[in-house]
Parts: C-alpha cells; sequence; structure tokens
C-alpha cells in the first residue's frame, strides 16, 4: 500500500475546479477503504498561471480538507512544464504518483487498475483511449496521424495515450536526470526505461469550460515533440537533397543535348516552374533547420522550466 499524489496541472479552470475535486476525493477515498493506497495520499493541484479564479479555489479546497494540495507557479509555464513542476514536487514524499488533466475527461475509473498494475511491478501505466468515439472527425484523424508520424519519425510514443499515466517513485527519479527546456513528456517518459503497462479506457466529454488546446496549439504541440524528439526531418532534408542534386544533373545533360542538336528555344514555364520549386524547398529546409537551432539556442540558456511562487502542503 503506497503514498498516491494525483497531479493535476490547471489554467484557467475555476468552471471544473468543484466538480474535479469532488469525484477525485471519493475516489481516492474509495481506494484508501479497499487498503489500496496510502489514507496520507494527496491530490496536488497546479495552478500554470490562471488569469481566473484557479488558485483561490485551489485555496479554499486545501483550508477545507488536507487531502488537496497547492502549487502556484510564477507565471504561465506551459501545461509541460506545469506537470513537470507537480511531479518533480511531490517525487520525494510519494510512492507512486499519477498525472491527469483537470476536466476529467481521462476516466478516473482506470486509477484503481492503474495501482493494481504498480503493484503488480510496474513502475510506469500509461492511460490509453481505446477509441475517440468523442472527437470530432477532424480532431480523431489529426490526433491519429500525429501518433503515427511522431512514431515513424523516430520517436517511442504510447499510440492513443497523453498524459495520464502512473509512476512510481523510481520512475520519477529517473525522469529527474532529464534536463532538456524543450519538454515533450509523452516521449520522454518512455526514455526512463523500468517495466511498464498500459491501461484503456474510453475518454469523456469535457463536462464544462472550453478546451484548451485548439487546432493552432495542437500543432504547435506537434511540431514540439516531434522536434524536442527526433532528427529525422534534417536527416529527411539530407536525402532531399541528394535526389535533387540528381535531377539537376539530368536537368543539365537534358540542357546540353538540346543545346548540340539545336533545339534551344527556351520556354519560360519550366524556368518559372524550377525556380519556384527550388526556392520553396530551401524555404522549408531552412525553416526545419532553424527549428532545431532554436532548441539548441533555448538548450544553451539552461532557464528554469518552472518557478514555484508558493506550495500548499500539509505543512501550509
Amino acid at each position: 500500500m503506497g503514498r498516491l499524489f494525483c497531479v493535476i496541472p490547471c489554467y484557467n479552470e475555476q468552471e471544473v475546479l468543484s466538480e474535479t475535486s469532488s469525484r477525485i476525493r471519493a475516489k481516492l477515498n474509495e481506494l484508501i477503504s479497499k487498503g489500496k493506497i496510502d489514507p496520507d495520499s494527496r491530490v496536488v493541484f497546479v495552478n500554470d498561471g490562471s488569469k481566473d479564479r484557479t488558485w483561490e479555489i485551489i485555496t479554499q479546497l486545501h483550508r477545507q480538507d488536507p487531502i488537496f494540495q497547492g502549487i502556484n507557479l510564477s507565471k504561465n509555464m506551459g501545461h509541460q512544464n506545469a506537470l513537470l513542476a507537480g511531479l518533480m514536487t511531490v517525487k520525494e514524499t510519494c510512492d507512486v504518483s499519477i498525472s491527469m488533466d483537470a476536466d476529467l475527461q481521462d476516466d478516473i475509473n482506470a486509477i484503481e487498475e492503474m495501482i493494481d498494475k504498480y503493484n503488480d511491478g510496474c513502475d510506469v501505466v500509461y492511460g490509453v483511449r481505446s477509441r475517440r468515439t468523442t472527437d470530432t472527425f477532424f480532431k480523431r484523424a489529426t490526433a491519429e496521424g500525429f501518433y503515427k508520424l511522431m512514431n515513424s519519425l523516430g520517436a517511442n510514443t504510447v499510440y492513443n495515450h497523453a498524459d495520464y499515466r502512473l509512476m512510481s517513485r523510481r520512475a520519477l527519479l529517473g525522469l529527474a536526470e532529464f534536463g532538456e527546456v524543450n519538454l515533450f513528456l509523452r516521449g520522454i517518459v518512455p526514455m526512463v526505461g523500468f517495466k511498464s503497462d498500459v491501461v484503456y479506457y474510453e475518454r469523456a466529454e469535457r463536462f464544462a469550460g472550453e478546451s484548451k488546446y485548439p487546432l493552432k496549439k495542437m500543432l504547435s504541440f506537434a511540431i514540439e515533440g516531434i522536434t524536442s524528439l527526433s532528427t529525422k526531418p534534417i536527416k529527411m532534408i539530407t536525402g532531399l537533397g541528394i535526389i535533387m542534386f540528381f535531377i539537376s544533373i539530368a536537368v543539365l545533360v537534358y540542357s546540353l543535348v538540346r543545346y548540340f542538336t539545336g533545339n534551344t528555344v527556351s520556354g519560360w514555364t519550366t524556368t518559372v516552374i524550377s525556380v519556384w520549386f527550388i526556392g520553396g524547398v530551401i524555404m522549408v529546409s531552412l525553416g526545419v533547420i532553424g527549428e532545431y537551432i532554436g532548441k539548441i539556442y533555448l538548450e544553451t540558456k539552461n532557464r528554469p522550466r518552472f518557478i514555484i511562487e508558493s506550495y500548499l502542503d500539509d505543512d501550509h
């Protein structure tokens, strides 16, 4: 029986926190009564620079019930950094952690099965969606394409897994060894190693509030994940450059043959298409390389990934 800490990043979640806290408290009390987790288990809300009453509500929950703890970041650091802040804060005091989103679209009933697998010797248990019936066709297609693209580019991600996962203290200490600024936990956690398993669940619709991942943010997140975990895009540019080199040789031979046979009437169509095509390839290539250079720039600065302003725990 281990001490469980549920880590929940929050950004403008005032509409869902009351229901979320009620459901999670009931689930943890159920697991405590069954003897599956320690009575000193906790729920840690991480306020990621919210602009609404999120931190005020977290503070009230902590005063009403010590099962709730709160971490207030100094500013908005982004979901991945907020999640990491929570995990790194509890890594020394918990036996096992479970991370999830505040909207509870991830089925909390899967927590019990995660704990069972942890007790069977797993250090990491991934919550995996069994199907995506609650998503629109566009979101389902783009999400599935994202996972397939990530894995094809060499990133070892778990298909249909977001950030709903269990990690033992040993796994958290292993995660702490990864110091990169550009975080993509879905790809980093599998690198930690140790015995792992999956738990399947059905994702529910968000019961209140708005999604924190519109299309623009999802695209940015996908680019972050690909460029943080894989160098294949740069290798693809190299391959494309080699192909273009051989094409240019073929065009040179063709041009010389035309010249020596007297067929030197040139057409503007070929020239225009060639110029625009080569120009487009160059711009895309520079963009991809620039993305990697930008990440190197941020890594060399070694800026803090999060700064904690205040922490409401058992002593406060």
